[in-house]
């Protein structure tokens, strides 16, 4: 959550003002220091730190899980994002809201989805993303709406970390190779959230947008680069899908066009090896 303020020889001027660069002061929150699906917490942590912009990354990511737990999905993947867009319509702010690329089937399709395409969720988490994107344009918020894919970094669990832990100890494994889609660096998407919501013109052009790294594999030549790049000596090998069951059929296919946000905010997005080659370098340091 941010405060936009304009920093003039120490003291603070309004937003109005054109005389000097615009400055953010951000606050960074989790479950342990605000619920977000709880909007009287949500409005008094506005008001009392003069918020005027969100960046909403959470959500309920356990695919599976959400099978059996919707409420829970639904509670932090919906019910909250609208929670925060009504708290910024209030106030006149701006919600940047981080999506998926779950909203999209993902079957019978090798054409990259673009923000017209039409949505079909697979499952309880797809579901109540999109319900989120739906409750956040019905608040007549100002919003921006990123949905991304496959999303990995140094933190938390992701795929990478999970490939590097495994290859560490077995000499074989097996990946899926008919799921395609783009792997993301955290990072990147960060920087380019950060760079929108630093510039007062580029946070004007709100709407719905795509992002991920540039490029196209499956999670078998995901892994294989992983597996390469850290010089693993772990054999991988392809399989299908129907090999690992699960509770809800992901997306065969989830490429995102992201010309819509290149263009629109001028973004130079690096090719997904060249990002997971910092990511393994900066794991490795």
């Amino acid at each position: 959550l941010a405060n936009g303020r304009r920093a003039n020889g120490g003291r603070e001027e309004s937003a109005e003002s054109r005389q000097v660069p615009f400055e953010n002061k951000w606050f960074f929150t989790d479950i342990d220091t605000l619920d977000i699906a709880d909007a009287d917490a949500v409005n008094a942590f506005i008001s009392g730190n003069a918020v005027s912009c969100i960046v909403n990354c959470a959500a309920y990511t356990n695919v599976d899980k959400a099978e059996d737990d919707a409420e829970a999905a639904d509670r932090a993947n919906h019910l909250a994002a609208g929670v925060l867009a009504g708290a910024m319509a209030a106030c006149g702010g701006l919600l940047v809201h981080v999506s998926t690329d779950y909203v999209f089937g993902g079957t019978a399709c090798n054409t990259p989805f673009d923000e017209l395409s039409a949505t079909n969720p697979l499952g309880v988490y797809g579901r109540t993303k999109l319900a989120g994107e739906q409750a956040i344009v019905s608040s007549g918020c100002r919003h921006i709406i990123i949905r991304t894919a496959w999303l990995y970094s140094e933190f938390g669990r992701n795929f990478v970390k999970t490939m590097l832990s495994l290859m560490a100890t077995k000499e074989r494994l097996s990946v899926v190779y008919d799921q395609v889609g783009t792997p993301t660096y955290a990072g990147d998407l960060a920087r380019a959230i950060f760079s929108i919501v630093e510039n007062e013109v580029l946070r004007q052009h709100c709407g719905l947008y795509h992002y991920t790294n540039e490029g196209v594999c499956s999670w078998y030549d995901f892994a294989q680069a992983i597996a390469r790049l850290s010089q693993s000596k772990c054999h991988v090998e392809p399989c299908r899908s129907s090999e690992f069951p699960s509770k809800v059929t992901r997306p065969s296919y989830s490429v995102l066009d992201k010309s819509k946000i290149k263009t629109t905010f001028g973004l130079q997005i690096p090719y997904w090896e060249e990002s997971l080659i910092k990511c393994i370098n900066n794991l490795k340091n």
